[in-house]
């Protein structure tokens, strides 16, 4: 696995925002949720929308962390980034929110091991596409450790893409395993067509929309 290259004080992660939102993605797209956006990612998406979280943010303890989580008012939580396993004590943050009986999402790219992550959190696995330069990076180790309640992500930028995840989902079982998302690179692909793929092969997938993207404006941050 690799070695976490962003380094912190005990008990502390460097964060680049905290917000209150509606969840965009996932099964759980529509609720309201409370994002714990980290800084740092270890990959270089050629359509990333975060970019300004690879090296924006501030060292926070875990407990301030917590502390602002908590004045959401708000149970559902995503940990995400940039890259947020790409920090060691991530692991605490999260561990800590399920013990505070939050329900706690992690989104990851997929480039690594997740098999540390406490067993409480649904982790949703965003696998890279060819079109996001970044295919390379994905550890296939990960597929064999989903569990009940977690779920996988492609993000389709082209025929391609589409093509390519299907062989993957193939592959690698994974409607054995957890459930399926597909969602187009924003401004790329047409959501029609994705859509219209999809229901010719009768994908068996969760089609979904970045829904904060058109709720407001998508360049929007802290949203």
């Amino acid at each position: 696995m690799a070695e976490p290259l962003v380094h912190s004080s005990p008990h502390a992660l460097i964060i680049n925002e905290i917000f209150h939102s509606i969840q965009g993605e996932s099964s759980h797209a529509g609720r309201p949720c409370v994002f714990i956006r980290l800084t740092y990612c270890n990959i270089r998406c050629s359509y990333c929308d975060s970019a300004y979280a690879f090296y924006e943010g501030k060292e926070m303890s875990i407990d301030s962390i917590i502390d602002i989580v908590r004045a959401h008012n708000c149970k559902l939580v995503e940990v995400t980034g940039g890259e947020p396993l790409f920090q060691a004590n991530v692991h605490e943050l999260m561990t800590r929110l399920c013990d505070d009986k939050f329900e706690v999402l992690l989104e990851t790219g997929g480039s690594l091991d997740i098999s540390g992550v406490d067993t409480r959190v649904k982790r949703i696995i965003d696998f890279k596409c060819p079109s996001s330069n970044m295919m390379k990076k994905n550890l296939w180790e990960n597929a064999t450790r989903l569990k009940e309640g977690d779920e996988v992500k492609f993000v389709i930028g082209d025929r391609e893409d589409y093509e390519w995840a299907k062989e993957m989902i193939h592959q690698y079982e994974l409607r054995n395993r957890c459930p399926i998302l597909m969602s187009v690179v924003f401004g790329a692909l047409d959501p029609v067509v994705l859509a219209e793929w999809i229901l010719q092969d009768k994908l068996d997938v969760r089609f979904q929309l970045q829904m904060h993207k058109y709720i407001w404006s998508p360049e929007t941050r802290g949203v």
